[in-house]
């Protein structure tokens, strides 16, 4: 463990560095590095924690949730969105744990790759975890900010149908907005912004709801037809697809670092902050899809939003449209900073000084350029391929199932050595199997689905 001593912070047996000897508690301060030293404070409480956890999970890949239903059907969707819940949220209290425990044993992992350095070895850390981690999260800020540009074109058109701006232009408005987003120093700093996107989840999907309620209860929406459409071959990939869509929907990647946010001892804060999540996960993610689903059939659009609007034609009231995607425009902007720490963590670790000051001219030069550049480079990506949807299935494949669904049951079977007789070591391996071979079929279907859409495919296509 001694290669690991960067990445940790060194905890007595309970799991409580307030009795450490002062001079002990400042010396591992030193021994930190610049990205666990000045990305991932952990001075959060248990609350914080619960924002940070809900803004990373609930966020407007949500409003796809009805869509996903189109391919799964009523009894399909439902379960799926059930067993969904129970698997992360199960998952992600097992991660908490791990980590735990190893704060208890005197080595607090910071990052995910810090984790599966120690319990899979140096390799996986560094060629497997690390690498899909950062390309998850890299992807949700570029899914972020594309999305972000396509709701601002949404409002453009709703208050003038014959504008001619493009969609990169949009997305590039919205990449301006989060590169000034972007400079916040921590995650740690992000507290209240998060608890402002807990909000604002909680508006956008009422909005979504109530919206769909309205409109299938009225004459203006579509004949509820709810039969899957489709040959068989297309029926099965689709089936795969809505599994990949509600998986990266319930996607986190980065539970350990939201987890190295809180102030020591840990043991106990993650669940509380799970509970808080999952609470506005069952509100959100069902009171969406089942509406969605209920008011369109298998009309749903891949946007629930996009539903709204009949050949540009509104079946709410404008001001009504207009505030939910302002709703959604202002917490994707939150999510984007969420899943650029990471990305800022690493900056920080490799350009930034930790034996001098957090805002000298030393690290905030640096770190001004390096996020900028970073933001740039999504923004541009999110311009170019307005398609990255489609991307964005394939990275859920391979990054969110394997993060969120296969290395924690690794991770807790390896750690703790649960008997082969006893019930949760054969229900690990039984969640590792399963979505081991889901993720691997799912990949296969976004690749497919990539094929088939490849001939719409244009760079910076107004779409």
């Amino acid at each position: 463990m001694g290669a690991l001593r960067s990445s940790s912070v060194a905890v007595d047996h309970e799991g409580n560095d307030a009795q450490i000897p002062e001079e002990e508690a400042h010396h591992d301060q030193k021994d930190l590095d610049a990205g666990a030293l000045f990305v991932l404070k952990s001075k959060g409480s248990w609350v914080h924690s619960g924002y940070h956890l809900t803004t990373s999970i609930v966020a407007p890949p949500l409003l796809s949730l009805p869509y996903a239903f189109t391919f799964l059907g009523w009894a399909g969707g439902v379960l799926c969105l059930v067993i969904g819940g129970l698997v992360t949220f199960y998952s992600y209290n097992l991660i908490s744990l791990v980590l735990e425990h190893h704060a208890q044993l005197g080595h607090r992992h910071l990052r995910f790759r810090d984790m599966a350095h120690d319990i899979l070895g140096p390799r996986w850390g560094r060629y497997y975890v690390g690498p899909i981690q950062f390309m998850v999260c890299y992807g949700a800020v570029v899914a972020c900010t594309l999305l972000g540009g396509q709701c601002m074109k949404a409002i453009y058109l709703l208050t003038n149908p014959n504008g001619t701006m493009k969609l990169y232009e949009f997305v590039i408005i919205f990449g301006c907005f989060m590169l000034i987003l972007a400079q916040i120093p921590s995650f740690h700093s992000l507290r209240h912004i998060n608890l402002v996107s807990l909000l604002l989840c909680l508006a956008y999907s009422a909005c979504a709801t109530a919206g769909s309620v309205y409109i299938g209860s009225s004459s203006k929406g579509p004949e509820k037809d709810y039969s899957l459409t489709g040959n068989t071959e297309d029926r099965i990939f689709g089936v795969f697809n809505a599994i990949a869509i509600i998986a990266t929907t319930f996607g986190n990647g980065i539970i350990p670092e939201i987890q190295a946010t809180l102030a020591p001892p840990v043991k106990g804060k993650m669940f509380k902050g799970l509970c808080v999540c999952y609470a506005v996960v069952t509100v959100t993610f069902c009171s969406v899809a089942i509406s969605g689903y209920w008011a369109f059939g298998n009309q749903a659009e891949g946007l629930i939003l996009t539903n709204f609007l009949d050949n540009g034609k509104a079946l709410l009231p404008k001001w009504f449209i207009l505030m939910t995607n302002i709703f959604t425009i202002l917490q994707l902007s939150a999510v984007g900073v969420v899943y650029l720490q990471p990305t800022n963590e690493v900056l920080e670790s490799t350009l930034a000084d930790p034996r001098s000051s957090e805002f000298s001219a030393r690290n905030a030069i640096p770190r001004l350029i390096a996020r900028s550049i970073s933001v740039v480079i999504a923004t541009i990506i999110a311009a170019m391929l307005p398609f990255f949807g489609d991307i964005n299935a394939v990275i859920g494949a391979f990054g969110f199932m394997p993060l969120d669904f296969i290395l924690p049951v690794v991770f807790f079977n390896l750690t703790f050595k649960p008997s082969k007789r006893s019930l949760i070591f054969w229900l690990n391996v039984t969640i590792a199997v399963v979505f081991s071979t889901l993720g691997v079929i799912a990949a296969v279907a976004a690749v497919r689905q990539i094929s088939l859409d490849a001939q719409n495919y244009r760079l910076f296509a107004n779409v």
